[in-house]
């Protein structure tokens, strides 16, 4: 078995405010006939697949066990089928590790999220707190996001004003991602007299309902022209959990997302993730996030966040030129969403934001309230 995992293919439909048109198994459906359809890999017991991940969450999609509503969709009939109720980057190392671990060599991995079916996502997170101490207290991953954005705008002097520019930005950059979600661009002025969530985050600071679906298919070096002419590789992956009681934790420290960036640089051979790596694409739930996580995975020093931004180390770092997560992707699903980014631009496939020359990226994607959970994946062309 080989030590690279190839991405053979990846599909996916336009991420939307409200698909009130479609069941989550009409989503996967265009996704999965698309993936056939690019690979020509069928479900034969001996050369096809017969291992499918899947990546779905019980509370948004408001039943038990998720997953048992998709598993005739994807294909999973009679076969192996294994749930990632996690940030779906964390099921492209489930996938990844079944490959190398030799167990399989082609994995279909699909995942999708109908956030506007959900009430309040608030009251969603809300259930991820410990029921008799935080729960009540009405923590939620905003009000813990507005904690964590406090106390790093302190620390790094980020401001409104390059909060502001952050979001701008992402909405500018999504305009050229044919699959970003439609929003109207906007100016800083409008950012910064956007009505307050939970102090100090504000409405356009904080990523928007949306619901989308995606699919790819994985397999083992040795076979993957069979399915694809130009496949991507995964070289690294890792990922890392901090304390599960916010009272155990140090906001800023970005304790897990550094623990994850190293062990996964360790295993692609990466020694300088500002020199070896071309495309950043990170999970920015909320505005401040985005340098925060840029000092976590290494490529701004600690502290530096606000200078970062306004001496444009988003651009010379080509960090999030897909819009982000700022501009939309599922709560569940950004991280696949930067992974399928970072494919296109290593096939040189990202149409009008394609950055030439790209043969490293890192996908990144975060769970749990204030990044307790942060995965790393690095991908090489």
């Amino acid at each position: 078995m080989g030590k690279r995992v190839a991405i053979c293919a990846v599909a996916q439909i336009k991420n939307e405010g409200d698909l009130w048109h479609a069941r989550f198994q009409n989503m996967l459906l265009e996704c999965f006939e698309s993936v056939m359809q690019q690979t020509g890999v069928t479900f034969d017991m001996e050369k096809g697949i017969r291992n499918v991940v899947t990546c779905s969450d019980d509370v948004f999609d408001a039943r038990t066990i998720s997953n048992n509503g998709m598993t005739d969709v994807v294909g999973a009939h009679l076969r192996g089928e294994e749930k990632m109720a996690q940030e779906s980057l964390n099921g492209l190392g489930y996938a990844m590790a079944s490959i190398l671990s030799g167990h399989d060599d082609a994995i279909l991995f699909m995942g999708h999220m109908k956030e506007s079916q959900g009430e309040s996502r608030r009251m969603v997170s809300n259930l991820s707190f410990d029921p008799f101490y935080c729960r009540p207290l009405g923590l939620d991953n905003m009000n813990m996001n507005a904690l964590q954005a406090r106390a790093y705008g302190q620390r790094s002097g980020v401001q409104e004003e390059h909060l502001a520019r952050i979001v701008v930005r992402s909405r500018k950059n999504a305009k050229k991602n044919p699959y970003a979600r439609e929003n109207e661009e906007i100016d800083e002025a409008k950012v910064m007299s956007s009505p307050l969530l939970a102090d100090p985050l504000r409405e356009l600071h904080y990523y928007p309902i949306t619901d989308w679906a995606f699919g790819m298919l994985l397999c083992c070096e040795e076979r993957a022209k069979e399915f694809s002419k130009n496949p991507v590789w995964i070289t690294g992956f890792a990922n890392c959990m901090d304390s599960y009681f916010p009272g155990d934790r140090e906001y800023v420290s970005n304790f897990s997302l550094k623990k994850a960036s190293e062990r996964a640089y360790k295993m692609a051979g990466i020694k300088d993730p500002k020199k070896d790596i071309q495309i950043f694409e990170l999970c920015d739930h909320a505005a401040y996030q985005l340098p925060m996580w840029a000092e976590g995975i290494g490529i701004v020093d600690e502290g530096k966040g606000g200078a970062w931004v306004d001496k444009g180390g988003m651009d010379k770092f080509h960090v999030n030129l897909s819009g982000g997560m700022l501009n939309g992707n599922p709560f569940l699903l950004g991280g696949a969403a930067r992974a399928i980014e970072c494919f296109y631009q290593l096939r040189g496939e990202a149409g009008d934001r394609q950055v030439d020359g790209v043969k490293k990226a890192l996908a990144h994607g975060t769970y749990g309230a204030a990044g307790q959970h942060q995965a790393v994946v690095i991908m090489e062309a």
